[in-house]
């Protein structure tokens, strides 16, 4: 199989890896093809050490779509129980993006519909160009949302937007998607991977174990009781004070000079 065959196609910018969905005449959707090359793909991605990555973005191939949702097609052949499968493999894989200790970006180019808009509700964010579309029309199919889409939708626009969305399965702008908090950034179509960018090289200006650390505490303490977090979060934040880039990052502020993290 040649790289325009691979429906997940991984490229490396120095630490930055971009993974894209790449089955533009489908519109990116996922089909288990997809789900299985992206898993292998994020298991490749958590081997790797900070030296070699620290930062993935992921976007849709072609300019119409990010992931215009699972493949109607494949889904309109399971009986229940391949059905159920299906739904845990795909959250299986969307999890391992809260658990890779890196931080996950979604640059979001198109049509966010479905399994794309659970798939970049996984990411740790979400830039968006302004021709973006997101929103969860499995109703519209005699469905719900199986990839996380329930759970992850309302913690972060809150519980009756998420009802809103989810019960009458419509479709809204990028500018609708970050006014009510679901998209951090919205850019022209043209600067959304230079924008992408600009936040990728603030990411990489700091110390990756540390970037890493704060990730594992904000999705673990979403969950957890105050006190229960709290204390997770202090044995976070004290496991940084064995790393050479916590003595590098302190010493750099006292001499007045930029910090050189080595991700150890």
């Amino acid at each position: 199989m040649n790289a325009s065959e691979k429906t997940i196609l991984l490229t490396q910018e120095g630490p930055v890896w971009t993974m894209t969905i790449n089955r533009p005449k489908a519109l990116n959707a996922l089909s288990s093809e997809v789900l299985g090359e992206m898993a292998d793909a994020l298991r490749q991605l958590s081997e790797m050490s900070f030296e070699n990555a620290r930062v993935l973005v992921i976007t849709g191939a072609g300019e119409k779509s990010f992931v215009a949702g699972a493949d109607i097609k494949e889904l309109s052949d399971l009986n229940e129980e391949q059905a159920q499968q299906f739904a845990r493999r795909g959250q299986s894989i969307f999890h391992e993006l809260n658990l890779i200790n890196i931080p996950v970006i979604a640059a979001v180019n198109g049509f966010a519909l479905g399994g794309g808009c659970e798939l970049a509700l996984a990411c740790d964010f979400i830039y968006a160009s302004e021709k973006a579309k997101f929103g969860l029309p499995e109703v519209s199919l005699g469905l719900i949302p199986g990839f996380g889409g329930t759970v992850r939708l309302a913690r972060a626009v809150g519980m009756r937007r998420a009802r809103e969305l989810t019960f009458s399965g419509e479709m809204i702008s990028a500018t609708e998607a970050h006014r009510m908090g679901l998209v951090n950034q919205v850019c022209p179509p043209d600067q959304l991977m230079s924008e992408v960018k600009k936040k990728v090289e603030m990411i990489l200006s700091r110390a990756p174990q540390a970037v890493a650390n704060a990730k594992r505490s904000l999705n673990r303490a979403w969950d957890m009781e105050v006190e229960e977090a709290l204390k997770m979060e202090a044995e976070q934040f004290s496991e940084l004070f064995n790393s050479e880039d916590y003595r590098e990052g302190t010493k750099a502020f006292l001499e007045g000079r930029k910090a050189q993290f080595q991700g150890k």
